[in-house]
């Protein structure tokens, strides 16, 4: 009788000490469980956060990217709280899909560019990349975790090759999920490296010679002063005559036009330049220093007109008719 009871009040200690089938403990194997659950559906709200702020400073008015932006940070919001409330296998092997597509689009539109806009090299695209490869790990990892107990897959679970395979502790999905965040990673780098401005907007660092033609044309009637090759010009309220207060991510959205201006056919005005932090000389008219915007693509677009971002209002440039 001793013996049985000695045998009784080592029994539980004994079940949560053991490990189960798949050679974990239970309840080590359900703290991890957990802190995948949470770190992933964590990572997954961070990325769409920064999405949500990099659609209302500068993407929300980009045509088709606009609302793809703010679909993706819907999606994002969704899939982070669904992973986090619910922890099922399936809702982390579509967070972890949803975060490599989003890369993938953001790899995308460096390289060739999305329905006419490329984006453009700043630290908020760098981190929401990081991020997603590091929710993509998270929920990857928690899809095919055993169950900390050991037990079958429940009910819910469809049977078949894929169940049976994570009943038997889902091998190989470690390395899978660790090669394909390594490749994301270089992949990621390789793009960020050789992503730049808005092709067209002229250089980031004209030299004191440099010289940054002003031409006009025709938008809804009014008559707008563009760069050489026909882009929308645009002056910041905030700014002064004297100064830039676009500079860092807001100078990546709204590219500075650089060089020293030259009036074309029918430009009429003072012109004149400016120093720019960096040292780079700024083309003004009338006072005003000069800008481009990432979201107009094509001569006679002014997707910038009226728009209030990057802390103050920006208005296309007239020239008197």
């Amino acid at each position: 009788m001793d013996t049985d009871r000695i045998s009784q009040q080592a029994g539980p200690e004994t079940r949560a000490g053991r490990p189960g089938p798949d050679g974990r403990a239970g309840s080590p194997g359900r703290a991890i469980t957990a802190g995948l659950r949470v770190t992933g559906a964590g990572l997954l709200i961070a990325a769409a956060a920064i999405h949500l702020d990099l659609y209302l400073t500068g993407y929300r008015s980009i045509p088709v990217i606009g609302g793809l932006f703010l679909l993706q940070v819907i999606a994002g919001f969704l899939a982070g709280v669904t992973v986090l409330i619910t922890g099922s296998r399936l809702a982390a092997a579509a967070g972890a899909v949803f975060a490599l597509a989003t890369l993938g689009g953001y790899l995308l539109s460096v390289w060739a560019g999305l329905f006419g806009f490329k984006e453009v090299r700043t630290t908020a695209g760098i981190a929401a990349g990081v991020i997603e490869v590091a929710a993509f790990a998270a929920l990857a990892a928690l899809a095919s975790r055993p169950r900390p107990s050991g037990r079958p897959s429940r009910p819910r679970v469809p049977p078949g090759p894929a169940a049976a395979w994570l009943d038997k502790g889902a091998p190989g999905a470690a390395a899978a999920t660790g090669g394909v965040s390594a490749v994301a990673l270089v992949l990621l780098g390789v793009a960020v490296a050789g992503a730049g401005g808005q092709p067209g907007a002229g250089p980031s660092r004209a030299g004191p010679r440099a010289t940054a033609v002003l031409k006009t044309t025709t938008i809804n009637g009014a008559t707008v002063l563009t760069n050489g090759k026909g882009l929308t010009l645009y002056w910041f309220a905030p700014d002064t005559p004297a100064r830039s207060n676009c500079t860092g991510a807001c100078a990546q959205y709204w590219p500075p036009l650089t060089g020293r201006p030259a009036a074309g056919p029918g430009v009429t005005g003072t012109l004149g330049t400016i120093t720019r932090p960096d040292g780079a000389k700024q083309a003004t008219y009338d006072g005003h220093p000069l800008y481009t915007y990432i979201a107009d693509t094509a001569p006679g677009q002014a997707h910038g007109n009226n728009l209030n971002l990057n802390g103050g209002l920006w208005h296309e440039v007239t020239v008197p008719g």
